[in-house]
């Protein structure tokens, strides 16, 4: 192996967690190969380690010194990172006090990498962050034939050469690529045995019913209706009404998680039934009828309740406006940070400062027939907060002095200005009943049991439950977890007669067409979740991750992988965000956005392209990230999705080089970007003409001129082939997929009668009709060819009517737009250069580089202002736009 200079520096933890970025001590001159499959991988164990010592222990002494800190010494802290091409795909548990730990770890590792070596890096742990002890390089090339390579390898300096006699790591890994995974060539649908994502926290869960909901709300005749196999039809869902009333019909619990949740919101609004009740009176007023409503929202580090005057937070969650409204309640607000227990001291600040809960969550109790109770789940992207209610014709003025008169949000612009468009918000949201459910329930009583913990008890503002008893209307049974300590907050179903278990819940048969199997999927940490592992070596038999002595769920990530691997005809998605596998970019090689799905799917394509066969991929995402697109962080995290999408074109380009159709075909044939907008002409009604304007010039000002805006994706939704569906809170990046950064919860289901597999063509279920519904929203018309979307008469038809409705929406006259679906404002040339449209190189009215630019973030938040200790690391402002 080549010496090329040992390359470490000081480390704060990189990426403390299960993905991240890892500097080596020496790089390999050896071609790159493509690893696209499995390593299984198992890290035995290290012998005659050096003591460290050095600037990292000394500064460990100064803060073990510190107020709350142990005073033990710890000479050797060893764990092994598993790095391919820089990202870390692995980490062992730390050993302390030890030079020959024995680790004997597990790694089932799905990769999608150019790389010439896996790296073993062998590092040293303590308060400080982490130093490089050394490596063992495993040659990608001995890999690819698929046998398993296993031995005892001495471990190398930065030299190149052996550290010391003796220092050696035992270890063992086998490779297997793609092609020989025959599970992934049958589609995501065909699984005869049920069982899903394999590896997962959750299994998959059969028989149980779900319900697929687009925005807050679809009024009556607003979609088409779609006919679908089985003589059945598409039922377009009400979300916020079917949560309303859910929650009215409850009568032993209500549990809610969310990023946001704001007490003034009201869920039905439309002509028919509305009702004038807010969420909060609603809450109230059932746990004044003895229903146990427990609330567990994000505690915002920003914002502050300072001598009963309420400071917002930079996010504006009104976390404190909540806790206040419910404080003589018996309802029980508990607003968590996203804190960390485990890892650097640096590690701990950054997660408390930029990371969040991002869990969108309501479970309540429904009848379930014989004077039971069920629990049943909503889960998806809709927080029941301000900004959140729009239906599919998402309006941007009409509706300012009606169903949005006092829920006018836009971040966009610094403050509210009457007349001002709203930001009309686009959201996916589901329903799940049956044994899935009970999985979400397991999640939220994990959550609550570690955020009610005795460290945490003094966020928790008010006790409901003495209220609850005090005034006798209810008698509650409380919850031992067995280790003595009594949480009387959560309900012990088991416990309550009324209320039946997982086991005991109806199931659909497997002879009903309407059947489905659902599984649900987080990105999450023990320090986010109670009832983990105590013991990190325990974390293979529950299918978690290791992160050091973190324990980490990450099924979401591989969800989403699996049914990448497995698609074979197309790829619908629409997210908040879309960005990845900054690994393979061609600059910002070593940002950390390590997560495989933007790799997977141009892999998916280029693999399709050397096979002949036609794929295609539709991806929806916001024009812009929320809030001032010129805005530093904004502007990077634009950059990042301009990085993105250069490196899957490309990649795409070279497959149609390589088989000699690049004169045939364009990369836009195959994968597509977009965004949606509105624009109206003012009619009689509306108030909101452009007038009393202080800066004609201002973003603002223009908005309402041009009478036009972006509707905001706030997706986070996948749909395969028809037959496969995967939402919930998670965002394709690093933040939602990594685990340890902000906590996700997401589900994933398909009907097993209505598959490629079982149909042997096109399945037209349930996830069939919602997207096209989606379409018909997004698009305004439908077509024969999207009954197809693989084909290329649909990828070329979208794409035309996209940019019609882009050249509507830029366009001098003002006219009310059909469609909404806008071509992303991006250029892709024939060789796969992702350049500005001709003369639109910055977003219309509002401003800000469409490409996205760099920055100083710290500078621009304040970060160090935020954390009151100076922190400003590098590495923290890219992890907050990654």
């Amino acid at each position: 192996m080549a010496n090329l200079g040992y390359k470490e520096s000081l480390s704060f933890g990189g990426s403390g967690h299960a993905q991240g970025q890892q500097v080596v001590p020496f790089e390999s001159g050896a071609l790159k190969l493509l690893l696209h499959g499995s390593l299984v991988i198992r890290v035995n164990e290290a012998k005659n380690l050096p003591a460290m010592e050095g600037l990292h222990k000394h500064m460990g002494r100064v803060i073990a010194k510190m107020p709350g800190r142990s005073s033990k010494t710890t000479t050797s802290a060893p764990y092994v990172t598993i790095a391919l091409s820089g990202a870390v795909v692995g980490r062992t548990f730390v050993i302390s006090n030890n030079q020959n730990p024995v680790w004997k770890q597990h790694f089932d590792v799905p990769v999608a990498h150019y790389a010439s070596e896996v790296h073993f890096v062998v590092k040293h742990n303590d308060v400080v962050g982490s130093q490089i002890i050394g490596s063992v390089g495993i040659p990608v090339e001995e890999l690819y034939p698929g046998e398993k390579i296993e031995g005892t390898f001495p471990i190398l300096n930065s030299t190149g050469h052996i550290c010391m006699p003796g220092v050696v790591l035992s270890l063992s890994i086998q490779y297997t690529s793609f092609e020989k995974m025959a599970f992934y060539n049958r589609g995501i649908g065909s699984d005869p045995d049920h069982q899903g994502v394999p590896g997962t926290y959750f299994p998959l869960r059969r028989g149980g019913k779900v319900t697929l909901y687009q925005d807050a709300h679809v009024p009556d005749g607003c979609l088409p209706n779609f006919e679908l196999d089985g003589g059945l039809e598409y039922k377009h869902g009400n979300c916020w009404q079917d949560i309303f009333d859910a929650i009215n019909q409850a009568r032993r619990l209500i549990y809610i998680t969310g990023w946001s949740l704001y007490h003034k919101v009201t869920l039905v609004r439309d002509n028919h039934g509305a009702s004038n009740c807010t969420i909060g009176d609603l809450l109230k007023n059932k746990s004044q009828e003895g229903v146990r409503v427990l609330l567990l929202v994000w505690d915002d580090p920003t914002s502050r309740d300072i001598m009963g005057s309420i400071k917002g937070g930079l996010m504006q969650t009104d976390d404190e406006e909540l806790r206040r409204f419910f404080k003589n309640s018996s309802v029980q607000v508990l607003l968590c940070p996203r804190s960390a227990k485990e890892g650097t001291w640096a590690k701990k600040q950054e997660a408390g400062i930029i990371y969040t809960h991002h869990q969108k969550t309501v479970l309540v109790d429904t009848d379930a027939g014989h004077s039971k109770r069920k629990i049943i789940a909503f889960i998806g992207g809709l927080d029941l907060c301000l900004g959140r209610y729009d239906t599919p014709e998402h309006p941007i003025f009409r509706t300012l002095q009606t169903v949005h008169k006092d829920d006018n949000h836009n971040p966009t612009f610094s403050k509210p200005v009457i007349g001002c468009p709203r930001e009309p918000w686009h959201d996916l949201h589901s329903k799940i009943d049956g044994p899935a459910a009970y999985d979400i329930l397991t999640n939220f009583e994990q959550r609550w049991g570690m955020a009610s913990k005795p460290h945490g008890l003094h966020k928790l503002k008010e006790r409901g439950l003495q209220k609850l008893k005090a005034r006798g209307l209810h008698k509650l049974e409380t919850q031992d977890d067995g280790d003595g300590d009594v949480d009387d907050a959560l309900l012990k179903i088991e416990k309550i007669p009324e209320l039946i278990g997982m086991t005991e819940v109806s199931r659909l048969s497997e002879d009903d067409i309407e059947a489905w199997d659902v599984q649900v999927f987080r990105s999450i940490d023990s320090n986010s979740a109670k009832g983990f592992p105590e013991d990190p070596k325990d974390a293979t038999s529950v299918n978690l991750v290791c992160g050091k002595n973190v324990l980490i769920d990450m099924s979401i990530h591989a969800a989403y992988v699996k049914a990448i691997r497995a698609a074979q005809h197309f790829i619908y998605i629409e997210n908040q965000y879309f960005l990845g596998s900054s690994y393979n970019w061609n600059s910002y090689k070593d940002l950390g956005a390590n997560n495989l799905i933007p790799m997977e799917i141009a892999l998916k394509i280029v693999n399709k392209i050397k096979a002949n066969e036609k794929f295609s991929v539709y991806i929806v995402i916001p024009m812009w990230p929320e809030g001032d697109p010129t805005s530093i962080p904004i502007q990077r995290i634009l950059l990042w999705q301009h990085k993105t999408m250069q490196m899957m074109y490309e990649m795409i380009y070279k497959a149609l080089k390589e088989v000699g159709h690049e004169n045939t075909y364009c990369p836009q044939d195959y994968l597509n970007f977009f965004c949606l907008g509105n624009r109206e002409r003012l009619s009689e009604e509306d108030n909101s003409a452009a007038s009393n304007l202080s800066d004609a010039k201002a973003p603002y000002a223009l908005s309402q001129k041009s009478r036009r805006f972006m509707i905001y994706v706030h997706s986070k939704g996948m749909i395969v082939d028809d037959e496969y569906v995967i939402l919930g809170s998670a965002n394709i990046n690093q933040r939602s997929m990594e685990g340890p950064r902000d906590t996700e919860i997401a589900m994933g289901a398909y009907q097993p009668h209505h598959t490629w597999a079982r149909k042997l063509s096109s399945p037209h279920g349930k996830v069939y009709g919602y997207r096209m519904s989606l379409w018909a929203e997004h698009i305004g018309l439908v077509e024969e060819c999207f009954k197809q979307p693989e084909s290329l008469e649909c990828v070329q038809r979208v794409r035309t009517l996209s940019e019609q409705n882009w050249s509507q929406y830029i366009a001098d006259e003002v006219t009310d737009m059909k469609g909404h679906l806008l071509k992303y404002p991006v250029e892709v040339s024939p060789t796969a250069k992702v350049e500005p449209l001709p003369g639109c190189a910055t977003f219309p009215d509002i401003g800000g580089y469409i490409l996205g630019s760099l920055g100083d973030i710290g500078k621009s938040l304040g970060i160090s202002r935020i954390s009151g200790r100076g922190i400003s690391f590098r590495a923290m402002q890219e992890n907050l736009t990654i």
